[in-house]
């Protein structure tokens, strides 16, 4: 059965009325009566779909069943190889890379994985990257740089983790470095926002040439919960927060904090993975071969302009 959000009640309510005639047996045909109320479902999800308000986009952008970077990697890339470690103390799950094939394109791939259960989740920490993830990826985009190869991030986290052990690790050191090494990469670097951008999490992944975002991701400096912690004292204003953010792909876009706002099947990511992927995986394309001409330091001056005049027309 599928996860149904808070607000999609009366889709939920009129999913288990079909579910409940499919599965009567009797003499009477009602396949009439069901294809009657499939008709209203499926126009109730589009007019839901189309007026989300950016606390809905936010709880859309956390869905659990809502593609993670194993899906992508699978259904975009080819012959990955996943490479691990920091050199420097370990290898942190929760931000996975490697070399891969994109549409016969030879490119380096790293991102956030969530997990899709309780173990795996655990195991990836959720996606909250630990300094060591950051120091991996940092090696990851040199040895690219080293080889020539585009970069092609997904972010999706909901920020960096915020553990005692983290912070000993020197977690915003690495922050740092790693959106440093973004910034003086000298290839072609196409950035996505699949599900939550979140805080200095996900920019640590997301300074690049170009920066994709799908229509129900949200991106932002902090969570609204942590927001409306801090102006309110409560999370319970988690909604207002998210309003007054600007964390949705269309607000940021008008403000030129993205390039790209990518479709999404109508009622989210994760009612159809697979063509959610495939719009992305046009999108990153399209990204690339506008790139792929340009020289290094064209690139490296791109993406310098491009973040030095965010918010400058504001």
């Amino acid at each position: 059965m599928p996860t149904f959000l808070d607000f999609e009640k009366p889709i939920a309510e009129l999913q288990g009325r079909i579910d409940e005639l499919r599965e009567t047996d009797g003499d009477v045909d009602i396949s009439a009566e069901i294809a009657r109320l499939q008709a209203k479902s499926d126009k109730l999800l589009r007019d839901t779909f189309a007026k989300l308000t950016p606390w809905q986009k936010t709880q859309v952008a956390r869905h659990p069943a809502r593609p993670h970077f194993k899906h992508y990697v699978a259904g975009l890339f080819d012959e990955f190889v996943p490479l691990a470690g920091d050199r420097a103390f370990g290898d942190d799950q929760a931000i996975l890379g490697g070399f891969a094939t994109f549409r016969g394109r030879r490119v380096m791939v790293l991102g956030h994985e969530k997990g899709d259960d309780t173990a795996t989740r655990l195991r990836h920490n959720f996606g909250m990257g630990k300094p060591e993830g950051y120091r991996k990826a940092i090696r990851l985009l040199e040895l690219a740089d080293r080889f020539g190869l585009p970069v092609v991030t997904l972010v999706d986290t909901s920020g960096a983790f915020p553990g005692m052990e983290a912070e000993e690790r020197g977690q915003a050191e690495a922050i740092a470095r790693s959106t440093e090494a973004c910034l003086a990469l000298g290839v072609p670097m196409v950035a996505s926002i699949v599900g939550e951008g979140g805080s200095g999490g996900a920019i640590a992944l997301a300074a690049g040439n170009r920066v994709l975002m799908f229509e129900h991701a949200v991106y932002s400096v902090i969570s609204p919960e942590g927001c409306a912690s801090i102006l309110w004292r409560t999370a319970d204003k988690a909604a207002d927060a998210a309003e007054a953010m600007k964390v949705t792909a269309q607000d940021l876009k008008a403000l030129g904090v993205i390039d790209t706002i990518v479709a999404e099947p109508v009622g989210g990511a994760h009612r159809e993975p697979e063509a959610a992927v495939a719009n992305l995986g046009d999108a990153i394309e399209a990204a690339l071969g506008e790139l792929t001409p340009m020289g290094r330091d064209a690139l490296r001056g791109e993406r310098r302009t491009k973040f030095l005049e965010m918010g400058r027309a504001l």
